[in-house]
């Protein structure tokens, strides 16, 4: 009698314990790219139902902050959408572990060597060439920035100032690593406007009020695409700027946050940028054809802040 009383306590605790749910996964995400990480993280919800995925979207700089200030008590599984430059700050800071992703088949670029992080995608510089305007004023096409600095292009040009935009960070940094100061201080002499915004300049030459606006890819295709009489053109080397993300050192969710990550690497990630940017870490999508540029890579480290002086210092008197 009690050896049956104790099957049937044994019993109803193993129906008790089936019937419990099982332990929600969850998966805590920063970005800095509330556009491009909505749909990712739909395409993932998708391939994993079973991961109850929360994020905080914000600017890179406070993103960035955040995860750097929590390093003792991370409350983030993954960083990403965050540039270059701060996934430098975010590893250095030791806010990542390294991870490297299965079955990933990125081109080489996007690796960081140690595997701290992995480069996403890369947001690319080009110039919208009005070619109307260029034949009203029997202007040359150009096909390399260093076409830039010739005379017959003075007050044709406009570009986004560094002191306001990322993108003219991008742009003007990469001339000054590829070129020195001296070749900016010839642009300048040519330069029309710098606008508050990446986008600027190119809508000023899409619309024909100059010949010549320096913008990157996405702005760069889509004035194109509205039918716009302009050419887009990528200047022997490509400014450019990465994106990438890592895995949080000492994440909570560190199995769920390597699985983001293994599908950030993937061919399914690469599908759902590639209406969104200009070229994939994975080859093959993207606005932008990794195997027809040069994307540039810096040869020395940026300190923004001197470099904002020295141009303010010199073109902003």
């Amino acid at each position: 009698m009690h050896a049956l009383r104790r099957f049937v306590l044994f019993a109803a605790l193993l129906l008790g314990l089936a019937a419990r749910p099982a332990e929600a996964r969850e998966l805590v995400i920063y970005n800095a790219s509330d556009s491009v990480n909505t749909p990712l993280v739909a395409a993932f919800r998708q391939a994993h139902p079973d991961i109850r995925v929360t994020f905080v979207s914000g600017s890179t700089g406070p993103i960035t902050e955040r995860a750097i200030a929590e390093r003792q008590r991370p409350q983030a599984d993954v960083v990403y959408l965050v540039n270059n430059l701060a996934l430098e700050q975010l590893k250095t800071a030791g806010v990542f572990e390294p991870y490297r992703p299965r079955g990933a088949e990125l081109a080489p670029q996007f690796r960081e060597p140690d595997d701290f992080y992995v480069m996403h995608f890369a947001t690319t510089m080009c110039m919208v060439v009005n070619t109307e305007r260029l034949a009203e004023r029997r202007l040359p096409m150009p096909v390399a920035w260093e076409d830039l600095v010739r005379p017959v292009y003075r007050g044709e040009i406009s570009l986004p100032s560094p002191l306001r935009s990322g993108t003219g960070v991008a742009i003007l940094t990469t001339f000054v690593d590829a070129f020195g100061w001296n070749f900016v201080e010839n642009l300048h002499q040519n330069v029309r406007s710098y606008s508050d915004g990446g986008s600027g300049g190119a809508q000023l030459a899409a619309r024909g009020e100059l010949a010549i606006g320096l913008s990157f890819d996405t702005t760069c295709h889509a004035q194109k695409a509205q039918g716009r009489p302009v050419e887009i053109v990528y200047g022997r080397i490509t400014p450019n700027v990465m994106e990438g993300g890592g895995l949080v050192a000492g994440a909570r969710n560190r199995a769920e946050a390597q699985l983001f990550l293994d599908f950030m690497a993937s061919e399914a990630a690469a599908r759902v940028l590639t209406r969104l940017v200009g070229a994939t870490a994975v080859p093959g999508h993207g606005l932008v054809d990794l195997n027809s540029i040069t994307l540039w890579q810096m040869r020395r480290p940026v300190d923004l802040a001197a470099f904002r002086r020295s141009f303010t210092e010199r073109f902003q008197r």
